[in-house]
């Protein structure tokens, strides 16, 4: 099977209402090209899970700035004003989820798992409808697995089968992405042939990778 694809391939996955994953630290290894590509499309209603919301006129954040997304679950949104301006208006709902719990749920669903236990925002409004369980007289929250219909990743280097190498800090919650999603797209900043990408430098492997596009430059 051939995952290599033109974007305009893609445009006839996306709906309205989707869940969609996004990889990336502040832009920082997000896939801008396919951002662009819906921002175009013009999809509404989505709910984003991601790490941040970016900056108004940067990755994730042009979604939020264009109208169309309902929900955000992330770790925070403050280098992204028209979030929290949407947040407090009632445009947006968003559930913020602190940072290492956010992607361990992210990790759980990837890996089959029914959820996590965490201590991480108990006696805080992060507990909030959510079931605390008592181990060994400690309690912990029962957090629950985070998936996508859709996972959008960013690789540096990407063979044809869709293996990945991050390139430092672009690698931060992509791996994990990539996982957790029923239909993975991978955004390749250098697209090289399966022989030239070395085994011991693979991150995620291909087998998880439906379609690849090439970065637009």
């Amino acid at each position: 099977m051939n995952k290599i694809v033109k974007l305009e391939y893609l445009k006839s996955i996306f709906r309205d209402g989707m869940t969609i994953m996004i990889g990336g630290f502040l832009d920082c290894g997000t896939p801008d090209t396919i951002i662009d590509m819906l921002v175009d499309l013009n999809v509404k209603n989505l709910t984003i899970i991601a790490n941040d919301t970016g900056f108004p006129d940067k990755g994730i954040g042009k979604l939020v700035v264009n109208g169309q997304v309902k929900k955000v679950i992330a770790s925070h949104i403050g280098t992204n004003p028209e979030t929290g301006r949407r947040m407090n208006t009632g445009e947006m709902e968003v559930e913020l989820s602190p940072q290492g719990t956010l992607i361990e749920r992210i990790r759980a669903a990837g890996s089959g798992l029914g959820g996590i236990l965490t201590p991480t925002g108990l006696g805080t409004i992060v507990e909030n409808g959510k079931r605390k369980i008592t181990i060994s007289n400690k309690d912990y929250l029962l957090e629950l697995p985070l998936k996508a219909d859709v996972s959008l990743v960013k690789g540096s280097t990407v063979d044809e089968f869709g293996n990945t190498c991050y390139k430092a800090t672009t690698k931060n919650f992509n791996p994990y992405i990539a996982m957790a999603a029923k239909t993975v797209i991978m955004e390749a900043e250098d697209l090289v042939k399966c022989e030239q990408l070395r085994k011991e430098d693979i991150m995620t492997p291909g087998i998880l990778v439906n379609y690849i596009v090439k970065e637009a430059v």
